[in-house]
C-alpha cells in the first residue's frame, strides 16, 4: 500500500507535518507516505490519494473569472498535479480522503462549482475562516446527515471543527453527497455514495489528530486504503 499526500509547493514536509502524523498514528509507516508538490516528482503508483489543503483552485476550471478584491491565490502546476492524481484514483477505484482545497478540487472535478470568497459572496456569522495560527481551536459545530459514511466514522449527528478557509462549495457536483453541514447551509463534508472510498471534509482534522473523530477518519481512510480497490468499490455508505 501507497499512499500519496498533494501539498502547495512550501508546505513542511518534515516529520511534524500533521498531515504525516496523523496517517503516522492511522498506522501507515513514513515509508509507504509519497509527498507530492509543484517541485516534487509525482509517484509510479500509488494506492489511495490524501488531496490536502493549499490555495485555491483556478476559478477557469468550473468556468467562472477570477473575483476582483477575492483574495484568489492560484498555482496552476498544483491544479495539474490534483486533478490528474484525482481523476486516476476515480478511473482506479483507489480511495480519497479530500481535506479542506481537497474538498474543492473534488467538488471541482466533478462538475461543482465554488464560492470564490465567503465574505463577498456569502457572508456568514459562521467562523469559516479561523486565526492561522489557532489550527485546533474549534470554530464551529457540523450537522453529520444520517446513514453517510462521516456518521458512522463520527458516530454523532453533530461534531466541532476547525476552520480555515475562505471558499467554500457553491454548486455541489451531481454525483456528491452532502454528508456534513454548517450552521448557515454550507457543504462541509461530501462523499461519492456506492461507489469507492471517498470522503472529504472542509476542516482540517489533521491538525487534530489526537481527536477520537478525526482519529476516526484517517483511519478509515486507511482501511479502505489497505482493502484495495476491488474491496472498497463494493462498501457503500
Amino acid at each position: 500500500m501507497r499512499i500519496t499526500l498533494t501539498l502547495d509547493r512550501d508546505a513542511d514536509t518534515s516529520e511534524s507535518n500533521d498531515y504525516l502524523r496523523s496517517l503516522e498514528a492511522a498506522g501507515v509507516p513514513r515509508s509507504e507516505i509519497d509527498i507530492v508538490t509543484p517541485d516534487r516528482p509525482l509517484p509510479d503508483s500509488f494506492g489511495a490519494l490524501l488531496l490536502g489543503g493549499g490555495l485555491d483552485v483556478d476559478p477557469g476550471r468550473y468556468g467562472s473569472t477570477v473575483l476582483v478584491d477575492g483574495q484568489v491565490e492560484i498555482d496552476s502546476e498544483r491544479d495539474e498535479i490534483d486533478f490528474a492524481l484525482f481523476a486516476e484514483a476515480l478511473r482506479r477505484g483507489a480511495p480519497v480522503l479530500g481535506i479542506c482545497r481537497g474538498i474543492q478540487v473534488v467538488n471541482v472535478a466533478l462538475g461543482g462549482t465554488l464560492v470564490q470568497d465567503i465574505p463577498i459572496e456569502r457572508p456568514s456569522p459562521v467562523v469559516h475562516q479561523g486565526a492561522r495560527g489557532e489550527k485546533t481551536r474549534l470554530d464551529h459545530r457540523v450537522a453529520i446527515a444520517p446513514g453517510t459514511r462521516l456518521a458512522s466514522i463520527a458516530g454523532a449527528s453533530e461534531i466541532s471543527v476547525n476552520s480555515r478557509h475562505h471558499q467554500a462549495l457553491a454548486r455541489v457536483a451531481p454525483r456528491l453527497r452532502v454528508s456534513g453541514t454548517a450552521p448557515d447551509g454550507m457543504a462541509e463534508a461530501v462523499e461519492l455514495p456506492g461507489g469507492a472510498w471517498l470522503v472529504a471534509v472542509q476542516w482540517h482534522p489533521e491538525n487534530l489528530w489526537a481527536d477520537r473523530v478525526s482519529s476516526g477518519l484517517f483511519s478509515e481512510f486507511v482501511r479502505a486504503a489497505r482493502d484495495g480497490p476491488a474491496r472498497s468499490d463494493s462498501r457503500t455508505a
